[in-house]
């Protein structure tokens, strides 16, 4: 049995786009095909290997027990012909092909997008495709060549490299602090507006270390999002306190629009700014082009620590 016909390459994708997906439906639109084509692509597979990989309903489908096994063979087996790949490319002189790219929303837009539009400049015969994403995405199923991530990484089949440190401050504009005070300990917090972040994970929450010194304050505020930027938008129109990460209040600072308050304070969850790739065998020069680039403009100071604008 040849296992690259092309007959039974197309069930094989049919199979993973339906595990990615979850329906026939979201599953062709993936593939460019109809929903009714992709199942008998998969009866067909089913009918060929003699077991029942998926148990259809009117509105859902189920592996099977023995269906997910195989797709995680698959995937595996997916894994290492990418692998095969890209050993082959490590040979390959020019940079070229296709890099795909998980980036963090407004980080990536305010501070990776210039260095990545750098990036294309040096490397004309490569194409780049970019999910800029604050969803966690399994870059390994995905298919992704490498992410930049903030925070914890526990998925242990990525290797990982830390750019730098990630620090949560807190900050206001000038007419806010005018108008009214600044404070001069956590505590004061509960008397300030407060714009409150809702993707912290201590949300609704503020945990915040000194030195030795640990305070826990639920802040209060009349503004509460899942976006950072339009938070800060509102700091920089006088409308309370926004917390966030030295990064998203570089530019605000340096522009005079915002100023940091409790200065000795930050948030006990920080983390670190990471490059991080599928743990293959191998790895493209592609892949390994973008690394060195990212980490020669992270090996002094974080981007938002230098910049002039």
């Amino acid at each position: 049995m040849d296992p690259f016909d092309s007959r039974k390459a197309d069930e094989l994708s049919a199979i993973l786009a339906l595990a990615d997906h979850q329906t026939f439906s979201a599953a062709a639109k993936v593939l460019e095909r109809h929903p009714s084509v992709l199942s008998k692509r998969i009866s067909a597979l089913e009918m060929r290997l003699g077991v029942r990989l998926v148990e259809r309903t009117t509105r859902t489908v189920r592996f099977t027990d023995v269906g997910a096994r195989f797709v995680e063979n698959i995937r595996f087996a997916a894994r290492l012909i990418g692998e095969a790949q890209s050993e082959a490319l490590q040979n390959s002189s020019q940079i070229q092909g296709t890099l795909r790219m998980s980036l963090p929303s407004a980080m990536g837009r305010m501070w990776l997008s210039p260095l990545i539009a750098e990036f294309a400049k040096l490397h004309p015969h490569l194409s780049l495709e970019l999910e800029y994403t604050d969803d966690f995405v399994d870059i390994v199923s995905k298919g992704y060549d490498l992410a930049i991530r903030i925070g914890d990484l526990p998925d242990s089949r990525l290797i990982a490299r830390k750019l730098c440190d990630q620090r949560r401050i807190m900050c206001a504009s000038p007419e806010y602090i005018e108008q009214h005070g600044a404070p001069t300990h956590p505590d004061d917090l509960v008397k300030h507006q407060c714009l409150s972040y809702t993707g912290f994970s201590t949300f609704p929450d503020w945990r915040l270390v000194s030195g030795g010194k640990a305070v826990t304050i639920r802040p209060k505020g009349s503004i509460k999002s899942n976006d950072n930027e339009g938070l800060l938008i509102a700091a920089s129109h006088g409308l309370g306190i926004v917390a966030g990460s030295t990064w998203l209040m570089a530019k605000g600072i340096k522009k005079g629009q915002l100023v940091r308050v409790l200065t000795e304070w930050t948030f006990s969850t920080d983390s670190g700014v990471y490059f991080v790739r599928p743990s293959s065998a191998y790895t493209s020069a592609k892949v390994d082009a973008f690394k060195t680039f990212i980490e020669s403009h992270f090996s002094a100071k974080a981007p938002w620590e230098v910049s002039d604008e």
